[in-house]
């Protein structure tokens, strides 16, 4: 078996490159570095083969995909004030490098393509636990850009017949995760914190919760996805629970100090996985208290990351207030 991942060089793909060589597949990598990272590979890069280069550009990349069996797509920019900030580059990240990606497949007769769309196309759900048929009501440019993305993965599926899933990240952490960039997810921005011995920046009350889904639960997702025979559908992928951020920084350990809330954010992600456990019998296996241990047994990678303040924060977020805050 050979499986093509872009982004793997980044925080899920890096993890999902461990479980193929596993199950012994042949790995190609297709990343651009914007975000990933070289060191993310570093256990792997003698056993897998990486290329440089832009998806939102057609190129000689896709003559790699004519020996492919699975593509796992999880390229793709994160982060809310930057898509706000510069949308263009995000349409071009996610959604006409999408539309290669799946081109490049479709024409390489790809056997399973895997696409990793973003919970974030719910916007602020009205039903908890929320299930696929929820509203879609993007709040921002990275939200579209991803659901665009998956409107492009499963039209394909409808016309093409590219046998092709969905599937719905909620809140995902882990070791690896981003270290550097705009200011974001919240484990990232809090683990660094710790590291500089500085409280931990809670955003309103804390009372806000989330759906923390671990990383390897996500492989196991993307797995079950590509070893089954249903094409042209979703999936929700979240942990089962929902966590209070108060309850993250219990288990992190240290002081606090709250921030302004934020427009546009949800006070809950909590993802109805019935459907993908019914169907494709996948169950997340990590809980919150074991993730976060696991997180604090790798704390050291966050060394290098930047330490966020209230001031910094405060800064980096004037446009997300400026854009996303009510109209007077």
């Amino acid at each position: 078996m050979k499986s093509i991942i872009t982004g793997g060089a980044g925080f899920i793909g890096s993890h999902l490159i461990d479980s193929l060589l596993h199950e012994g597949h042949e790995v190609v990598v297709l990343d651009n570095l914007s975000t990933g990272r070289l060191k993310n590979l570093l256990d792997s890069k003698d056993k897998i083969e990486f290329i440089e280069c832009d998806l939102s550009i057609s190129k000689d990349w896709a003559s790699l995909f004519q020996e492919a069996n699975w593509v796992f797509h999880l390229a793709a920019l994160a982060d809310i004030v930057p898509s706000i900030q510069n949308p263009n580059e995000y349409f071009n990240s996610n959604v006409i490098a999408t539309y290669n990606v799946l081109q490049a497949s479709h024409n390489a007769g790809i056997k399973r393509f895997i696409y990793s769309a973003s919970s974030s196309c719910y916007g602020i759900p009205d039903v908890y636990p929320t299930p696929e048929t929820a509203k879609i009501l993007p709040q921002y440019p990275y939200a579209l850009t991803k659901r665009l993305g998956e409107e492009l993965v499963l039209h394909w599926a409808q016309i093409y017949k590219l046998p092709a899933l969905s599937l719905r990240f909620f809140n995902v952490y882990g070791p690896r995760s981003r270290t550097s960039g705009t200011y974001g997810a919240v484990f990232g921005v809090f683990l660094a914190q710790k590291l500089a011995g500085k409280p931990f920046t809670v955003v309103g009350d804390g009372e806000q919760t989330r759906d923390f889904t671990f990383v390897t639960d996500i492989c196991h997702a993307l797995l079950a996805a590509a070893k089954s025979n249903k094409s042209n559908r979703i999936y929700n992928v979240g942990s089962g629970n929902t966590v209070s951020v108060n309850r993250i920084v219990e288990l992190l350990g240290g002081d606090k100090i709250n921030i302004p809330k934020r427009p546009g954010e949800p006070d809950c992600t909590f993802a109805d996985i019935t459907r993908i456990t019914d169907e494709l019998d996948w169950h997340p296996k990590i809980s919150i208290e074991k993730g976060v241990k696991e997180l604090l047994a790798n704390i050291d990678y966050w060394k290098e990351a930047p330490v966020w303040t209230p001031e910094k924060i405060d800064i980096a977020t004037k446009d997300w207030f400026k854009y996303l805050g009510k109209k007077s």
